[in-house]
């Protein structure tokens, strides 16, 4: 009787064992399977509201993200060209077009210019660019802006290129946000790999 009771019990420890060894190699298969993150980004809300510029506004900001995030191992960039109030974004409507896309998160943003002296088409070349980081179901996940002149103090150069920096500042940013915000998840270090830190260059 002995016997077979320490045959049963080194059978339940093996057992035991086995499923303890076998719940790592699920979890890291599970990570692999999980470290690719579809985000939605919208078009930017462009202030101020003239049809002319925003084509070209929302081809330099695309530009910009698909430049940055291209080499990104861990998100997939999916653009809607839809057009969602900044400060009015529909949590409905953000969590039913993430459901469409199989989106994890969706990125609301806009891009400002600075009208200076007279006249309809005088702007400055600075912007400031903002975004909203929401998650799948429309909750509003973190918030931030970057000011190209308040960064940089440039006064030259191209509006094409101030979104271009304003962008990646805004994407740093976010990024900081998010890993400060959620690092005690279990998952922050992949899950918010979405805005690659290594690519940024811009302070």
């Amino acid at each position: 009787m002995k016997q077979i009771y320490l045959i049963r019990t080194h059978f339940t420890i093996l057992l035991l064992l086995t499923a303890y060894c076998a719940l790592p190699a699920q979890s890291v298969l599970l990570n692999r399977e999980a470290k690719i993150y579809k985000v939605l980004y919208f078009n930017p809300e462009v202030f101020p509201d003239i049809e002319e510029i925003k084509e070209p506004t929302y081809s330099a900001f695309f530009s910009a993200l698909s430049d940055h995030l291209s080499t990104s191992k861990s998100s997939k960039l999916l653009r809607v060209d839809y057009d969602i109030p900044y400060e009015d974004s529909e949590k409905n409507m953000i969590a039913e077009f993430c459901e469409n896309n199989n989106a994890q998160y969706a990125v609301v943003p806009k891009v400002k210019y600075f009208k200076v002296g007279f006249g309809k088409y005088v702007f400055s070349n600075q912007v400031i660019v903002s975004m909203k980081v929401y998650n799948a179901e429309g909750d509003l996940l973190a918030e931030t802006s970057y000011d190209t002149y308040k960064k940089n103090g440039r006064l030259l150069g191209s509006a094409e290129n101030s979104i271009k920096i304003g962008t990646d500042g805004a994407l740093k940013n976010i990024n900081k946000i998010l890993r400060k915000k959620y690092r005690l998840t279990v998952d922050a270090t992949t899950q918010f790999e979405m805005f690659p830190e290594e690519n940024f260059s811009y302070n």
